[in-house]
This record gives structure tokens, C-alpha cells and sequence, in this order.
């Protein structure tokens, strides 16, 4: 089942979601300055992945909601979001990255996908060279499908390739053939989409050699950027079902980082770069990887301000986050309705705020500066130098990037900036 929704004060009856005293500032900046960006949430699957504690649905979890219908609820809240915002004093802003996830957000007909992103361009306005971007899986688009979200304003698609090798897309319940992969990127590169590749590694079974197969395939698809996860047995899954029976091996911490190792030499013998912990951007012939880059998860890193769209889906605006109610049937009723979809807030008080942002700062590649560290943590950058977890040269220019061996241990270099 899909994890549960963050304890925190309920929603406000009124719907006026971000408070207007936290309105008037967005994490002590000029709130119109902010970055504002848009994610849709489209909690659909056609099977559940044994790994998976994601908000989202199979047919026959579906009660009281037509799948047809959802692009119609999304344009609802969307249509709501920007008069609460107004309401809220929150200054109207154009969108800077869209990123449709899920779930599989191609479960949806393309043009549907489209009509979504056109409501958030009446809405808001969308800047030029926004990033756009939708996640897919392998056998969920074709020519067909990638030339309307194309032409529906659409440039980055985010594919869920996970593995190469079949008994490891089996043990996570993927259903797609691999050698669909290198085609259906094929097909996108032809539409002139930006293509990124996730993988997954650590999955259970897995070897160095799986995981080296799965590597070499993704890069011989040629795609702009790749990103990599190591798996999380999460609680009240099937796997984790399945680990805690013993009837599979969990995963083993020394083998992922063997491999979180060998997908940075690999990648970067093959022209990618980290900007982040889990991702690898193309570098281009001027030695430049921000084209690439995901901005949309970025804007996460850096803190910037974001509206989500759909059942479950979670927002962060002027210093406020919240989010919505879970089952589709629930959150359809809301917005029909015309009541808020939320189900729960809270408004970021400063402390949270400094812990977040060394915790995600610290995993981008020159996100962080020395000087946003409080005066008495800053004597522990030395030692952190000295154990080779922090890149010492970065650190004489005030930034904080993290070593090959930083990156490993990156949550824990973060508790020792914070203690």
C-alpha cells in the first residue's frame, strides 16, 4: 500500500492554504523572485510494483473515479490553486519547470497530458525554454504518443528503464521487455525530446555484474542524462513483506555502494558528470552539463517554490508545504466540489528551514556555500576534508561539494554540519 500523509496541522477550512503573513516571504527572499514550478501527480499504474510505497493505483484499486476523468479534476485544482494564491497575496509568477510523475503519467492519452499542461500555461504562463518534462515507462508510449506530447509543448521524457537484466526487472516486478528501451528513447530523440534514464541498483539478487550490464545498456541508448537509486526496502510493501520472511536477501549496504562507485566510473568515463548524489548529466563539447540537469528536481534542491497537482501530491510555497488527500475518488470530490484538495500543511519555521537546507544543498555540486553553515559548525569542514569526504579545493572557493566518498556517507557529513 502507498505510504501514509506527514502528521501535521489539518488543512484550513477556508482553503486559504498559505498563510499571509508566511506570503510575504518566501525563506527570507522577495517572493516574486522565487523560482515557481508545477508538478502533476498521476497516481495510475497498470501493475504494483513490489517496491513501491508511491501513491498510485491499478485498475482494480480504483473505487468511485474513472481514470478518464482525472485530467479534468487536475485542470480543476490547477484553475483553484491560482485564485487561492491570489488570495494568499502569494505574487503570481510564471512556471519554470513542469514535471509530470507518478505513478505512470502515460497511463493517461497524451493529449490529455497536454490539456493539463495547457491549463497551467492559461493559468500561470509558462516561460520560454521551461523545462517540461513526463516521466513514461518503456511500453507506455509510441511514435504516436511522443510526437503529440511533443507538439502539446512537451521536451524532456524521464524513462523508468530500472535494469537491463531480466531477473532483476523481474524481482521488481517490472514488466517491460529491456530491449523496448533502446527504442522508444530512439523515438524520442526523433521528436527532439531530452531523454533521461532511471536506474535502479541494489535490487535484490543483483550483482556487480548485473548492474555493470544494466550501466553499459543505458549508455549505449546515448541518453542527455541518467540518474541512479539505490533501493529502499520501504515497510508495508510486498518486498518488504518478502525480505522480512526471508524469502529474499535484503539489500547488502557494502555491494550498493561497490555499485553507487562503479555507475560514477562508468558514467564518467563515458562523459557524464554528477550534480547531484543520484545524477549524471551529459557534458557538452564546452564542458557544461546544466542543459541537462534535471531543473525541475533541482528547484527541490535549491529550495524553490512549487505547486502539486493530484491526489497525494505535496506543494511548497512561501515558506508553507502541504498536501493533498490520497485516494483519487477522495481528491475528485474535492475539487468538484470546489473545496481544497488539501489534507494537511505546515509552515516552515526557521530552524527546519537551515536543517533542509544543508541536508538538500549539500547533495548538488556547488549548491552550498561555506558561509550558510553556522559560524561554530564551520571549524568541521577541515576535519571533513581531512577524512576525504569533502573536496578541499571547492572548500578554499566556499563551497561544500562532496567527494566520490562523500557522496556515500552524504547524510552523515550533513549531522556533522548540524551538531
Amino acid at each position: 500500500m502507498p505510504s501514509a500523509l506527514p502528521i501535521a496541522d489539518p488543512a484550513p477550512a477556508d482553503g486559504l492554504i498559505v498563510p499571509r503573513a508566511a506570503a510575504g516571504s518566501a525563506a527570507g527572499s522577495d517572493p516574486a523572485a522565487v523560482p515557481f514550478g508545477v508538478y502533476v501527480h498521476v497516481p495510475f499504474c497498470r501493475v504494483r510494483c513490489g517496491y513501491c510505497d508511491f501513491n498510485t493505483y491499478t485498475a482494480s484499486e480504483l473505487r468511485g473515479v474513472r481514470r478518464d476523468d482525472y485530467a479534468g479534476h487536475a485542470v480543476r485544482e490547477i484553475e483553484w490553486a491560482a485564485t487561492v494564491l491570489d488570495r494568499s497575496g502569494v505574487p503570481r509568477r510564471p512556471v519554470s519547470t513542469v514535471f509530470f510523475g507518478g505513478g505512470t503519467p502515460t497511463m493517461l492519452p497524451a493529449s490529455d497530458l497536454a490539456m493539463i499542461l495547457r491549463a497551467i500555461d492559461d493559468t500561470w504562463g509558462i516561460l520560454p525554454g521551461a523545462e517540461v518534462t513526463t516521466e513514461a515507462n518503456p511500453d507506455s508510449v509510441d511514435a504516436s504518443s511522443l510526437q503529440t506530447l511533443r507538439e502539446g509543448g512537451f521536451n524532456r521524457i524521464s524513462y523508468g528503464m530500472q535494469s537491463a537484466v531480466p531477473h532483476v526487472l523481474a524481482t521488481l516486478d517490472r514488466t517491460h521487455d529491456p530491449l523496448r528501451v533502446p527504442v522508444v528513447v530512439d523515438l524520442a530523440k526523433q521528436q527532439g525530446l531530452d531523454v533521461s534514464l532511471d536506474l535502479i541498483y541494489s535490487t535484490p539478487g543483483e550483482s556487480l555484474d548485473d548492474w555493470r550490464t544494466s550501466l553499459d545498456a543505458a549508455l549505449a541508448c546515448e541518453p542527455d542524462h541518467v540518474s541512479a537509486y539505490s533501493l529502499i526496502v520501504e515497510d508495508g510493501t510486498a518486498m518488504g513483506r518478502m525480505v522480512a520472511r526471508g524469502e529474499l536477501p535484503a539489500p547488502d549496504d557494502d555491494l550498493a555502494a561497490d555499485m553507487y562507485e562503479l555507475a560514477d566510473q562508468v558514467l564518467g568515463d563515458a562523459g557524464y558528470s554528477w550534480y547531484e548524489v543520484s545524477n549524471w548529466a551529459r557534458v557538452d563539447a564546452d564542458g557544461g552539463t546544466a542543459r541537462h540537469a534535471s531543473r525541475h528536481n533541482l528547484s527541490y534542491w535549491k529550495g524553490h517554490d512549487w505547486w502539486g497537482v493530484g491526489p497525494g501530491a505535496h506543494s511548497a510555497v512561501a515558506g508553507t508545504r502541504w498536501w493533498n488527500v490520497k485516494h483519487p475518488a477522495a481528491y475528485a470530490n474535492r475539487v468538484l466540489s470546489g473545496e481544497s484538495p488539501a489534507a494537511g500543511r505546515e509552515v516552515i519555521d526557521d530552524e527546519t528551514r537551515y536543517v533542509e537546507r544543508l541536508l538538500l544543498a549539500a547533495r548538488v555540486r556547488g549548491e552550498l556555500a561555506t558561509s550558510e553553515i553556522r559560524q561554530e559548525a564551520r571549524g568541521r569542514v577541515a576535519g571533513l576534508i581531512a577524512r576525504g569526504l569533502v573536496d578541499g579545493s571547492a572548500a578554499v572557493r566556499g563551497r561544500i561539494d562532496l567527494t566520490l566518498q562523500g557522496r556515500l556517507l552524504a547524510d552523515a557529513v550533513v549531522r556533522e554540519l548540524l551538531d
